[in-house]
């Protein structure tokens, strides 16, 4: 086998892990997605039980920068605070070990019955649950074959000298060696943006006898820092200061854990050789059978994953001296006026559609609660005529309208790229609650608009006619305010509270025209003053009517 064939034949096997570590995790995610939004949304400030949740959703999904790419998406929404994000960082590196564990197992020999099992359900089955499933058995089966192929493709270089000697260059004997296995295993896993992927690539070299057991440990230290490069792609473009925090979190965290790992190396080795050999009883690091060092996988995955677990453990204890580093490396700056500022989307986060639709679900609330406060201080005038808010209405309602749009094409993106049923599902309903806040927006303004005739031609509205109106206004605010919180957090009679205001501001809205008829009766409100009251009431109901929507998709979503 010449150079060449060695090349494609070891570039194809690593292509088709990458491409089964991608297919399975797709499948995970979308059967898993739903569960594992509600399990990140109900992290406590509980140190241990957030990193234990991380472990437990990277074991789940197999990647742990699907999983830090969800958490940005968390913090960047507000959902989650950093503190909150790096526990859960920590639990990620400890749950992405599984893969590396699984390879250890060296289960190849099923991975084409796997893939024979996987294309049928992938391709053939109705039910798309069933299809997942498809998704995930296949991808296991091309993970596994692509470490058959790469054995194969690199069998035949381990009597070559020349590659012996390009392999000797990253020996552990000295601490420059050390360092420049860290460098490569990073540099590598930047350029193949997959750390299991390394990790499968340096299992099967050392397992071919090509590196030796310590120089495979430094490059899989290496490994887990260039993972951390994933999250700082998804801050790119981004102007949102805390999710720069939750990539810094993730990169100090694993760089320091290295730092730590490089000067105790030799005795880090002797106890994984300890823990494996003597204890677990796998055999010697360096036994050949036919030919391959088998048993350094185990002693491979078994590194990786102590080297996470205490890494998780020593962090644990200094979480919050971890979180102030980060801060003082990102400060708050001082704060702008952020009133008009536009949704910000991560276009990376479209390859997380868990954290993309989290992070929508932050910008629709903003743009909920800046509806609101326009609603508040266009119904203060109801009372105490104020020009200045008045007239910024068009600056209000274009500025709506703009993030409205901003939404529904990020929405639109997302829907775009493979989302499950339960996903499609919250992306229609996202737009059915941004379109209703921006016809509340359409409301708001016209009443802006009457409220500027009324003072302009000096329309009198009777004391209890404005009486009225300012009870309305209040009972369609607090309607705003009841769904926006649920939004947020829904509790469990939130839909019949729902029910019960917006039937409680149609029968105001009734009984005030009835009042209003009788003062016409009476002489006690022109005719012209009358009109102006009712499109008011009428718009005022409109936004109830919006609101009992908003509280549709609210229920929908939860």
């Amino acid at each position: 086998m010449d150079l060449l064939e060695i090349l494609v034949q070891t570039l194809g096997g690593l292509a088709l892990f990458i491409l089964g570590m991608k297919t399975m995790t797709d499948g995970l995610q979308m059967i898993a997605g739903q569960k594992i939004k509600k399990v990140l949304e109900a992290v406590s400030s509980n140190r241990i039980l957030g990193c234990a949740t991380g472990a437990g959703v990277t074991a789940v999904i197999q990647s742990s920068s699907a999983t830090t790419v969800m958490l940005i998406g968390f913090v960047s929404a507000g959902i989650m605070t950093l503190q909150q994000a790096t526990g859960v960082i920590l639990g990620a590196n400890i749950g992405t070990t599984v893969t590396a564990q699984l390879i250890a197992f060296k289960i190849s020999s099923i991975a084409l019955p796997a893939i024979a099992i996987g294309v049928p359900l992938k391709f053939f089955a109705k039910k798309r649950k069933t299809r997942y499933l498809g998704d995930i058995i296949l991808g296991f089966g091309i993970l596994f074959y692509g470490m058959t192929v790469m054995k194969n493709g690199l069998g035949p270089i381990r009597g070559n000298p020349e590659f012996i000697g390009f392999f000797s260059q990253f020996a552990t004997d000295n601490f420059g060696g050390i360092l420049l296995c860290i460098g490569m295993g990073a540099l590598v896993t930047v350029l193949v943006q997959s750390s299991s992927a390394t990790i499968g690539l340096t299992m099967t070299l050392a397992m071919q006898g090509i590196i030796s057991f310590p120089t495979a440990m430094a490059l899989v230290m290496g490994e887990n820092i260039g993972t951390t490069v994933t999250a700082w792609l998804a801050t790119i473009g981004s102007s949102n200061i805390e999710a720069k925090r939750t990539a810094m979190s993730h990169t100090l965290f694993n760089v320091i854990g290295v730092s730590i790992m490089v000067v105790i190396f030799p005795w880090f080795l002797k106890f994984i050789i300890f823990m494996t050999g003597t204890i677990g009883g796998a055999g010697a690091v360096d036994k050949i059978v036919n030919g391959d060092t088998l048993n350094v996988g185990r002693y491979i995955a078994n590194g990786h994953t102590v080297f996470n677990v205490v890494n998780a453990l020593i962090f644990l204890i200094f979480l919050p001296k971890l979180v102030q580093i980060v801060m003082f490396i990102f400060p708050k700056g001082k704060k702008s006026k952020q009133r008009y500022r536009l949704p910000e989307f991560d276009e990376v986060l479209l390859d997380s559609p868990i954290g993309a639709l989290v992070e929508v679900k932050g910008e629709v609330l903003r743009m909920g609660e800046f509806t609101k406060d326009s609603l508040q201080k266009v119904s203060a005038c109801l009372k105490i005529r104020d020009d200045d808010r008045l007239a910024e209405r068009e600056v209000v309602e274009e500025h709506i309208d703009a993030m409205q749009k901003s939404i529904i094409m990020f929405l639109t993106k997302i829907s775009q790229r493979g989302v499950s049923e339960n996903e499609a599902m919250e992306i229609s309903e996202m737009m059915r609650i941004s379109n209703n806040i921006e016809r509340i927006g359409d409301s708001i303004e016209s009443i802006s608009k009457i409220l500027e005739k009324i003072y302009d031609e000096e329309l009198m509205l009777s004391e209890d006619a404005v009486v009225d109106l300012v009870a309305i206004a209040n009972e369609v605010y607090r309607f705003v305010d009841l769904v926006l919180v649920n939004f947020v957090e829904k509790e469990e009679v939130f839909f019949q509270k729902a029910k019960a205001n917006e039937d409680l501001i149609d029968k105001m809205r009734e009984e005030m025209r009835e009042k209003h008829i009788n003062r016409l009766r009476k002489s006690l409100c022109s005719v012209d003053s009358g009109v102006v009251y009712i499109a008011m009431l009428s718009h005022f109901e409109k936004i109830g009517d919006h609101c009992f929507n908003i509280a549709i998709g609210v229920d929908r979503l939860t």
